[in-house]
């Protein structure tokens, strides 16, 4: 989601051209920046194939063991993909798309049944529209039919209906909410726990649809892997997005530190994390399903060090690696350059603090739980681990003399009053 750029944004330094021979640097740097982003679009791409083919076998034969094998194939679909969020922000190419894929919150009524508050509300009526259970409905004063689910309904009818952000038909959160359903926890242990039945034939379907539900999961898998098919393409050779930022060498490098400052900032320290522990809202958990919120803030982490030392290792281990951004920071500021990796570390080190405390069984939406001190505390410090590191992206762009870089802000750290307002 795009949020408004204020606080550590709007740096405003003086552009210097670079010279011949740091042009050339630079253009090997970019390089490596879009090796990495091929890389990790394609392992994304690979993982979600396999979930694709897990979501099938669950289809096919619906039990208790194929659910779960399709929700681990999503948890590992998270893996290499979060790693690719740090293209965001500075590249318009994958920004414009991103909605597409991990759009969230979302109001899940929108989808399938829900319980409690959530459901149709005065901000969103269609947050109750359950297009499962319904074949017809009217949007917009226009009657839809929808007694097939179709990619063109999920995307061009249903996806932001209305023009609000929180209609999300497609993407990784849609398809958890169907493998999942909706944590009803609170801030209690457990995850959300939607039935196998909720995929089985005849008598043995639980809360009806079980048909329609499943042609929704097939097609919202099939959406993803084609999304996914499309954005691995940019990066390839040829592809649009690298032709992009291999173009301008100053421009280039701009979108890797406006990428890695605004997730590092605006978005994760603020939007996915701040914003949360102020509200005491499990809810605002990026992963709010499955419970696996840990992994993707520790994967967003790491995804902005990948950039910056511009390596990168696969989902089978293999290394993309070459000429960094990093190279160039020690070359113009040796000191700076080692604050940055140093800054760097502590993030995601005190990201996988995280993750190791919820896999032990302590879940982030628990740490989100007014009054709980040692919750509050892991996740305080990894926001200010990330905001030290803007901090030094700011250097960053100072040193090399990157011009015009804006970094996303977030009220939760610029301006707390205008949450509850």
């Amino acid at each position: 989601m795009k949020h408004t750029l204020i606080g550590l944004g709007a740096l405003a330094l003086a552009a210097t051209a670079p010279g011949p021979s740091a042009a050339h640097e630079a253009a090997e740097v970019l390089d490596t920046y879009a090796d990495i982003a091929e890389a990790g679009y394609l392992d994304s791409l690979a993982a979600a194939r396999d979930l694709r083919r897990a979501v099938e076998a669950l289809i096919e034969a619906p039990s208790a063991e194929t659910m779960q094998a399709a929700r681990a194939a999503w948890i590992r679909a998270r893996v290499p993909y979060q790693q690719t969020e740090v293209f965001r922000f500075g590249n318009p190419i994958v920004d414009d798309w991103e909605g597409r894929v991990n759009a969230w919150p979302l109001d899940e009524g929108l989808i399938d049944y829900v319980e409690g508050d959530a459901g149709p509300s005065d901000e969103n009526p269609l947050g109750g529209l359950n297009v499962i259970a319904h074949p017809r409905f009217t949007l917009s004063g226009r009657e839809i039919d929808a007694s097939r689910i179709t990619p063109e309904l999920l995307r061009e009818v249903l996806h932001e209906a209305d023009g609000i952000e929180a209609n999300v038909a497609t993407g990784y959160h849609a398809i958890e909410f169907l493998l999942w359903g909706q944590d009803l926890n609170g801030h209690a242990p457990g995850a959300g726990n939607r039935p196998w039945t909720d995929y089985a034939r005849g008598e043995a379907c639980t809360h009806g649809n079980c048909d329609r539900r499943a042609e929704y999961l097939r097609v919202a898998t099939d959406l993803l892997v084609e999304d996914l098919e499309w954005m691995a393409a940019q990066w390839a050779e040829g592809g649009a997005a690298r032709a992009a930022v291999q173009a301008d060498a100053t421009a280039g490098l701009r979108a890797m530190v406006t990428g890695m400052g605004s997730l590092s900032y605006g978005e994760l320290a603020g939007e996915r994390m701040r914003l949360g522990l102020m509200l005491n809202d499990p809810e605002e958990e990026h992963d709010c399903f499955s419970d696996n919120t840990h992994n993707s803030h520790f994967y967003d982490g790491l995804g902005i060090r990948n950039v910056y030392l511009g390596e990168y290792v696969g989902i089978d281990g293999r290394r993309v690696a070459g000429p960094s951004l990093a190279d160039l920071v020690a070359e113009a500021d040796p000191a700076l350059d080692a604050e940055m990796r140093a800054r760097l570390d502590a993030s995601v080190l005190a990201l996988l603090k995280i993750k190791t405390v919820a896999e032990a069984g302590h879940a982030y939406d628990q740490m989100l739980a007014r009054g709980n001190a040692n919750g509050e505390r892991l996740i305080m410090e990894a926001v200010e681990a990330l905001i030290d590191q803007t901090r030094s992206i700011e250097r960053v762009v100072d040193a090399l003399a990157l011009g015009g870089v804006t970094i996303e802000g977030s009220d939760s750290l610029d301006n707390p009053s205008a949450v509850f307002q």
